[in-house]
């Protein structure tokens, strides 16, 4: 078993599509891009939202922080709710914290709306840590934000690295999670396209949550190769 778990929030614990996808539509449309094709923006289920901006649309540096404001003008009213927590999530936890897992949320959301959205699924008692980037844009980046995770954890600074993993649905989870010697598992439900977990090398690939379980508590890290 692993005794901490840090868990990513989109494509991860929640299903978050309708609400990033349409709010990103409106960012974009306040830029003066229309982009009727939800699907097409898939790819911002992830990665730093001032990343994408910059990535898919050319935006320079000042133009994405303004898309960035109008995304949250309307997740902060709509999208926030427009997410739906996968199916047996929440039974999971409750196995995992009465296996006596340590529980935690890594994010690159803000914090402020990491909080929010895992109180409207009253989740967020299954957690001891709960680390967003800031609205102001610092601490996006995932190696940051794990490291956050493990400073609140361990502020002593033992790290106990062989004995936590991170779970994540894109590649950055991953990376993130490596970079700062951990475990990773990458979760094939989510968001990331064909090949990118394993192009990242994740330590484990699962494919739904009774796989994930299986790693996390049933298998124990010993046994569970799921590549």
């Amino acid at each position: 078993m692993f005794p901490y778990v840090l868990f990513d929030l989109d494509g991860t614990l929640t299903d978050p599509k309708p609400g990033i996808t349409q709010c990103v539509q409106y960012a974009l449309r306040c830029m003066g891009i229309e982009e009727p094709d939800l699907d097409k923006l898939e790819p911002f289920i992830g990665p730093p939202l001032t990343d994408s901006f910059r990535e898919f649309y050319g935006m320079d540096q000042e133009q994405a922080a303004e898309a960035v404001a109008k995304y949250r003008e309307r997740f902060s009213e709509k999208g926030l709710y427009e997410n739906e927590i996968y199916p047996g999530m929440k039974q999971m936890l409750e196995k995992l914290k009465t296996a006596g897992c340590h529980l935690a949320v890594a994010s690159s959301k803000p914090e402020h709306f990491v909080k929010k959205i895992l109180v409207y699924f009253d989740i967020d008692g299954y957690f001891e840590v709960i680390v967003g980037s800031e609205l102001d844009g610092t601490r996006c980046q995932k190696e940051e934000v794990v490291a956050e995770a493990l400073r609140r954890f361990f502020p002593d600074g033992n790290i106990p690295c062989d004995d936590i993993v991170m779970v994540g649905d894109r590649k950055f989870d991953i990376i993130g999670g490596r970079e700062m010697g951990l475990h990773q598992i990458g979760v094939a439900y989510g968001y990331a396209p064909e090949g990118e977990l394993e192009a990242a090398e994740a330590e484990y690939i699962v494919n739904d949550l009774d796989e994930l379980e299986r790693v996390l508590i049933r298998q124990g890290k010993q046994n569970a190769g799921m590549k």
